[in-house]
């Protein structure tokens, strides 16, 4: 039986962005366009997966997960932990275009305080979700409904945006995570995604957590 859904490896890639942007934005280098933009392309990807993963929460998983013992109550809660995580994410999204244009103390003060809200939500929405699902999934992984959920999720993707996904869930991720991420993917299309879809992510987000 699987140890750790995709699910909660894709929480864990949550968890270590918002944490790199408190970092970034607690030391941003006043008037630093160079480090405003690096950050604002880093922000793009990770409000784009961060968005994508509730959509396909709401779309995919969430009637896959009723059918195998999720009750309906608690996936409304999830939903309307959804809804305020939404709400923090598009004022983060807000105060992080502002320092794109405007790289100041001000702006980057802001934003942190932003990002610092959203985290707070999002966390406890993560931890609530583990919790409540993340047992009922590892017992029923190998039950009909969770395997077409997985089928779904796959080909809900493209091969760049899972390469892309790919490079972002695994940046930093544990050994465990890891193993875990590429748990259900042959190793040559994994490979593929990674050295070729992969690579804008690799080339353009990834150095912004070295810089």
């Amino acid at each position: 039986m699987a140890q750790m859904s995709m699910n909660k490896v894709i929480h864990a890639a949550v968890r270590r962005d918002l944490a790199r942007f408190e970092q970034a934005l607690e030391t941003f280098p006043p008037d630093d366009a160079d480090r405003a933009r690096q950050l604002g392309r880093a922000w793009d990807n990770f409000d784009d997966e961060l968005t994508h993963h509730h959509t396909g929460e709401h779309e995919i998983a969430w009637p896959a997960l009723e059918q195998v013992g999720v009750t309906r109550e608690t996936l409304a809660q999830m939903d309307a932990e959804h809804d305020t995580m939404a709400a923090a994410l598009a004022g983060a999204r807000t105060a992080m275009a502002a320092l794109r244009t405007s790289p100041g103390t001000d702006e980057a003060a802001r934003g942190l305080q932003a990002v610092q809200q959203l985290r707070e939500v999002t966390v406890e929405h993560l931890e609530h979700e583990e919790r409540e699902i993340e047992p009922i999934y590892l017992a029923n992984v190998d039950s009909p409904a969770i395997k077409e959920m997985g089928r779904k999720f796959g080909r809900a993707q493209s091969p760049p945006r899972a390469g892309r996904f790919f490079a972002w869930v695994i940046d930093g991720a544990t050994p465990e995570e890891r193993a875990a991420a590429a748990a259900d993917i042959p190793r040559p299309v994994l490979a593929v995604l990674l050295g070729v879809f992969g690579r804008r992510y690799r080339k353009e987000i990834a150095p912004t957590w070295t810089a």
